[in-house]
């Protein structure tokens, strides 16, 4: 016989009592410096995938730690009671470097609180993410309702290189009903979400060469172009003068029907005094479903040892951001085949990919899509979820799409849009994560009871 389900209420109770504990061990977390870039050091995402391994065993789990040529993710499960669904909890251990020391207002891998968030690297994004599963987890204790299988990637932030490996490999082990993917955001402070699209990505270096060697600018200025000159031209042609993206054949589509006022996003993204928007469309649509390019970085001499000679090679590092529908193998041909057709004055162009990664789009209909949105709704005091796009890309989702066709894929998240993801003084809202973690405990009784 199946065990009654705890109630709203009860769930309620518990979550509260758990969360200074939860609170606690999220600081232990994230004051573990777990980056898998290559040059820091990887000792340190070993411990943390230790840390979070000695959590799920906490919570009654069967634990290993595993890996496939990359950094070690952590598997952690309980089978379901007679009758109920599987729920798959994805989380990642491993942070984003912190970037400029001096733009933070404090240790990055020592937590801090300031004014109701809580402010470390990887406190959002996405160590917060883990504890949510966490809490969730404890607030049932012996009687949870549903198998879980927790997945907790160890090198999202470099890319995921070895996760549909891992994938593969344990399979049979991971199998569920439905896929909760805790790496998203809510729509703002007291308004939760769910993300049903998608950005893809293609990374990708342009190197632009015109001479053998560096030449005195006085003797051959105003005759022989320099490379950084021809990058710079290069580079202005994959926009349009209104700023659209001008690179033939990408995909675009329409963004959901959500309203996103101007001064918000403004605000948001920190736009200067005076600084124009580019592009041109609803601004969703320029978020979410339209592709983007940025010029990330450029190898080239520094202002402060620049010598007056002309530069024979520059080089541009492209983060280009494609649309939902869109194929990051084709994209990337289109964007070589422009940037080559483009070389000015017969400059020499060489294009390299970095990385790639598809876009989805998410269904969001069916019982486990509407016991989310119960969960959220009852977390959030009756405010119901919105559904909404993201301009990032979780490349991954689409790979969980491939291998488990008939899961629902639940896109969720801690962040909020002042949560600083990726940036000095990332943060955390701590009402909010206290929501995230009721939300997602009662979402495991709700998908329960749907499944029966």
């Amino acid at each position: 016989m199946t065990s009654p389900i705890m109630s709203e209420s009860e769930v309620r109770a518990v979550v509260e009592r758990e969360m200074p504990g939860v609170r606690a061990d999220l600081e232990r977390l994230v004051r573990i410096p777990g980056i898998a870039f290559d040059g820091f050091d990887h000792s340190h995402v070993e411990r943390s995938a230790e840390a979070v391994a000695e959590l799920l065993r906490g919570c009654g789990l069967d634990v290993e730690i595993v890996r496939s040529g990359g950094q070690p993710a952590v598997i952690g499960r309980r089978a379901a009671p007679p009758g109920a669904p599987t729920v798959l909890l994805y989380a990642h251990h491993d942070v984003q470097p912190v970037g400029d020391l001096s733009l933070w207002e404090s240790d990055p891998f020592e937590p801090v609180e300031r004014d109701g968030r809580l402010y470390a690297r990887g406190a959002a994004d996405d160590k917060a993410g883990i504890m949510a599963h966490v809490a969730a987890l404890r607030a049932y204790g012996d009687a949870l309702p549903v198998g879980v299988v927790l997945f907790i990637e160890g090198e999202e932030e470099y890319g995921s290189d070895s996760l549909e490996q891992l994938l593969i490999e344990h399979r049979d082990e991971i199998t569920s009903d439905v896929i909760v993917i805790a790496d998203s955001g809510n729509w703002d402070i007291g308004v939760p979400a769910l993300t049903t699209s998608l950005r893809g990505i293609v990374n990708c270096f342009v190197e632009v060469r015109t001479l053998d060697h560096a030449v005195h600018s006085g003797m051959f200025g105003g005759a022989v172009p320099d490379a950084l000159t021809a990058l710079v031209r290069l580079l202005a042609t994959l926009h349009d003068d209104a700023g659209n993206m001008a690179v033939d054949g990408l995909v675009g589509r329409e963004g959901a029907a959500v309203d996103y006022p101007e001064d918000r996003v403004r605000a948001e993204a920190g736009l200067a005094e005076g600084v124009q928007f580019i592009g041109t469309g609803r601004i969703t649509d320029r978020l979410w479903t339209k592709p983007s390019v940025a010029v990330l970085g450029i190898d080239a001499p520094s202002t402060s040892e620049a010598p007056n000679a002309l530069v024979p090679t520059a080089k541009a590092k492209l983060n280009v951001r494609l649309a939902p529908g869109d194929d990051p193998k084709r994209a990337y041909a289109a964007i070589r085949a422009h940037l080559e057709k483009h070389a000015p004055w017969g400059a020499q162009v060489t294009v390299t990919l970095e990385h790639d990664g598809y876009p989805c789009v998410i269904d969001a209909s069916g019982p486990m899509f509407d016991a989310a949105r119960s969960a959220f709704r009852a977390a959030w005091d009756g405010t119901d979820p919105v559904d909404i796009g993201v301009g990032g890309s979780i490349p991954f989702i689409a790979t969980f799409q491939e291998m488990f066709p008939e899961a629902a894929i639940l896109v969720t998240g801690v962040e909020d849009p002042h949560a600083r993801a990726h940036g000095p003084n990332e943060s955390l809202h701590l009402g909010e994560f206290a929501r995230v973690c009721l939300a997602e405990a009662l979402l495991l009784g709700k998908v329960a009871a749907a499944g029966r």
